[in-house]
């Protein structure tokens, strides 16, 4: 009896042993199971993934392409301001001291190169006309001698030496009236009007250098006004002037003459081009920054003086191909970056960690993650990541 209890308490010491065993077996199992489940987690590559068939993805404006290379450039960007172009920029003064007696152009106004915005009374000009006129009497009548006293030198009726005489009178007269022609064109009048008749002389016209648009106005009746008294200010904005910081990183990546791409927030679809024209030789201590000014032509004049605006320099020399998505592809879960890869069949999605490199034009680098030829999410990407959440707390509530 004895030895029988012993045999049945060995077998339940077996039996037991092998409970144990088994249990401790599944344990570990089972935290294995749900390590493997964590890596996987973090990875971004759960084996379920998220199924969506082509009409869901049409409906929820899903696009699945191709991964493949792109020519990617070191895009230089910096954003700044609008000025006038400084060149076609012209303040309106008379040459000479006179009383404003008519105003024709407002502030706002287009106008062309030549077109009177003043006139002025001026006794200036009434002197400088006089002198005009009286030189021009003179001259006609030096001339008149000199022919008469050659035809009767030619007689010898006189003596040579009249004629010679004559012939210096005449020189002399001629000066006098280049000169008075002179100071009547430098004050801004044309000898058409002072040799009109009905033309008065004290008037004086002041006229635009440029065509372009009044942006100040001073000149008001009745006041003096003086060569040192700008009356009206007009730019034309044919042209304009984009002048931004550059870091001092990107110096390397800028020269002048570099084209350039310019956008501003009033018109979003709009994108000009023009040139880098000017680079600063002294670096902003305190930002790091240089300034560099791009030229842009603005021939419907929507580009206005200071405006926000942002450019995009591209180096051609610096191109080069390279795995690259669309921005959007990119989604971030629990601080990783992520792009949706779709299996062969394009209806199925999971998520894969990548990393990013540069950025350019809405494009960025794809430095590990994907592999040229995968499909992937092109347009969507935020739908399935919500997917992807939503799937989740689904799983937890269960």
């Amino acid at each position: 009896m004895k030895k029988t209890s012993i045999i049945i308490g060995v077998i339940l010491a077996i039996i037991l042993g092998g409970i144990y065993l088994y249990r401790s077996a599944n344990l570990k199992s089972g935290e294995g199971e749900k390590t493997e489940k964590k890596i996987d987690d973090q990875r971004g590559e759960k084996s379920d993934g998220i199924k969506m068939n082509a009409r869901l993805q049409k409906e929820n404006g899903i696009v699945v392409a191709v991964a493949k290379r792109e020519a990617f450039t070191a895009v230089v960007t910096a954003t700044g301001k609008l000025e006038a172009n400084a060149d076609r920029i012209a303040h309106v003064s008379p040459r000479i001291s006179g009383q404003i007696c008519s105003v024709m152009a407002s502030l706002g106004d287009r106008v062309e190169a030549g077109q009177t915005l003043v006139t002025l009374k001026s006794l200036e000009m009434a002197d400088a006309t006089n002198r005009y006129r009286l030189s021009q009497t003179k001259f006609d009548l030096a001339q008149a001698n000199m022919t008469r006293i050659r035809s009767l030198v030619e007689k010898k009726i006189v003596a040579r030496k009249d004629l010679l005489q004559a012939e210096t009178d005449y020189k002399i007269a001629q000066t006098e009236l280049q000169n008075d022609q002179e100071r009547l064109s430098l004050y801004g009048t044309s000898l058409s009007n002072v040799n009109d008749k009905s033309h008065n002389k004290t008037s004086l016209s002041v006229r635009t250098p440029i065509s372009g648009t009044i942006t100040e106005k001073h000149a008001i009746v009745g006041e003096l006004s003086d060569p040192s008294k700008s009356l009206f200010t007009v730019v034309d904005l044919s042209s304009i002037w984009v002048v931004v910081d550059i870091y001092e990183k990107d110096l390397a990546k800028v020269q002048r003459g570099q084209s350039a791409t310019v956008t501003v927030d009033a018109y979003p679809d709009l994108k000009l081009t023009g040139r880098v024209t000017y680079l600063a030789d002294v670096l902003d201590a305190t930002t790091r920054t240089l300034k560099a000014r791009v030229e842009v032509a603005n021939p419907e004049r929507k580009l206005k003086p200071e405006m926000f605006a942002r450019i995009e320099l591209a180096p051609p020399a610096t191109m080069v191909m390279t795995l690259a998505v669309p921005e959007d592809a990119i989604q971030e879960i629990d601080g990783k970056k992520v792009i949706f890869a779709a299996d062969n069949s394009n209806e199925k999605f999971r998520p894969k960690i990548v990393e990013v490199g540069r950025s350019s034009g809405g494009m960025i680098e794809i430095i590990a993650g994907l592999k040229e030829g995968e499909h992937y999410a092109i347009k969507g990407s935020f739908i399935l990541k919500s997917e992807l959440k939503k799937g989740e707390l689904e799983g937890g509530t269960e």
